[in-house]
């Protein structure tokens, strides 16, 4: 079972804005033009603004375009893919060059003569900077390749959990401690890598707490769940659905429950978590009214 999502289509406001700067800049050149030229230094900045503002309204075009046509050729598949999450890291590194080119511009820096400059001490750069560029090569192939996903549950060497983001410097996951843990892109490439959600009955977990009084009560309440979510339409009915126990406070008991489902589909792993939680309050609510008589 796919469910399909419809997401509406808007123009960024800061894309608007560019474009109303960039008109307003250049009508600017043609009424105050003698002004510019009795200003040099001036002349010189709104240059380089007008560069920036025309390179990144280009971008933003372009990455427009682009998406617009991977969406459109794969509307009707479902793929996994960061195509789109690495488009929008591309556009930001390609902004963030030319952002630093114009405001050099605006110091009245030579950029020929500074590139010429800069390869007799690129050797030192590229040697500073190693991890930093490499890991960012490795966080682009993995963003334009379908091996991970957002929403993936992965175990990357030591570490396992789900990828909540992918940077230019690391993947973020969280663990099942729910802690983010920051993991250099290398290590997907270096260490051996085990992506738990290539397939599509993907792994998902609900987790709740109850009052202490209330969770000694375990084995009831982990059978009228299994009770409740055995045959379930949408589970793939080969987990023995095991409840856990993550953490005992002062006054509370957490749990966790992970079950397959039989679909990715976020709004129907919601939506079995929603019955699984309507099943915990049923199950509270009965507890209370006997502990009541």
């Amino acid at each position: 079972m796919m469910i399909k999502e419809t997401n509406k289509r808007v123009i960024p406001v800061q894309f608007i804005l560019k474009v109303i700067a960039w008109v307003l800049l250049y009508l600017s050149f043609f009424y105050f033009e003698d002004f510019y030229k009795s200003h040099s230094r001036l002349d010189r900045v709104s240059d380089a603004v007008m560069l920036f503002l025309t390179s990144s309204i280009i971008f933003s075009i372009g990455r427009f375009i682009i998406i617009a046509l991977y969406n459109k050729r794969n509307e009707n598949r479902s793929v996994r893919s960061n195509f789109t999450l690495g488009i929008n890291r591309l556009t930001t590194v390609l902004n963030t060059i030319m952002g630093i080119v114009a405001f050099m511009t605006a110091l009245g820096i030579n950029i020929a003569v500074f590139l010429t400059s800069l390869t007799i001490v690129a050797m030192a750069i590229a040697v500073t900077f190693r991890e930093y560029i490499t890991n960012m090569i490795s966080g682009l192939i993995i963003m334009f390749s379908d091996q991970l996903a957002v929403g993936d549950r992965v175990q990357i060497g030591g570490y396992k959990g789900r990828i909540v983001d992918i940077t230019l410097s690391s993947l973020v996951l969280q663990d099942e401690e729910d802690d983010l843990v920051n993991v250099p892109n290398n290590m997907v490439f270096v260490s051996p890598m085990v992506n738990m959600s290539a397939h599509r009955s993907s792994l998902f977990t609900v987790k709740f707490e109850l009052p202490l009084q209330t969770a000694v009560e375990v084995d009831k309440l982990e059978e009228q769940l299994k009770n409740s979510l055995s045959n379930h339409p949408y589970l793939s009915g080969e987990d023995d659905l095991n409840l856990m126990v993550l953490e005992i406070g002062k006054d509370y008991v957490k749990y966790k429950l992970e079950m397959h489902a039989t679909s990715s589909s976020n709004r129907l792993h919601k939506r079995v978590e929603n019955e699984v939680l309507k099943e915990v309050l049923k199950f509270k609510r009965s507890h209370d009214v006997l502990t009541k008589d």
